[in-house]
């Protein structure tokens, strides 16, 4: 097995529609139903799901892309990390004030369902990934 300092990993963000990004990282950091995990080289396989939120790859180059997911999976196996989710976006893709905008409506929406509940936390997300990118 490789040392931790020459090992990266192979990361894949994708949504049902699309591969969102792909390349090389030092380390990825999602929420899962448990909280938040932090992925580095050489970590243990693991397969979880993730919840709406905001994910975070360090890229090799000292890069830091963010994105927003839906709830999904991660799995992670051999230096190799699959994020794989409904929907995702990177954060650049995100117009921050219509993010806000749609988070605002789903709150004043003021239903108490699950599915209501789910785009508040998706109009969340959106807003934290728009929001650290800038």
């Amino acid at each position: 097995m490789a040392e931790t300092t020459d090992a990266v990993l192979q990361v894949e963000l994708v949504a049902a529609d699309r591969l969102v990004w792909s390349g090389q990282a030092t380390m990825v950091i999602a929420r899962t139903t448990e909280g938040d995990v932090g992925i580095l080289p050489n970590h243990a396989p693991l397969l979880s799901s993730i919840i709406e939120g905001v994910v975070d790859v360090q890229t090799v180059e000292g890069e830091t892309w963010i994105a927003a997911v839906d709830a999904g999976f991660l799995s992670v196996a051999d230096n190799r990390v699959s994020i794989l989710s409904e929907r995702a976006e990177m954060s650049h893709e995100i117009d921050l004030e219509q993010a806000r905008a749609e988070l605002e409506r789903c709150k004043q929406a003021g239903e108490n369902d699950d599915e209501a509940q789910e785009k508040v936390r998706r109009a969340e997300a959106r807003v934290r990934a728009a929001e650290r990118a800038s």
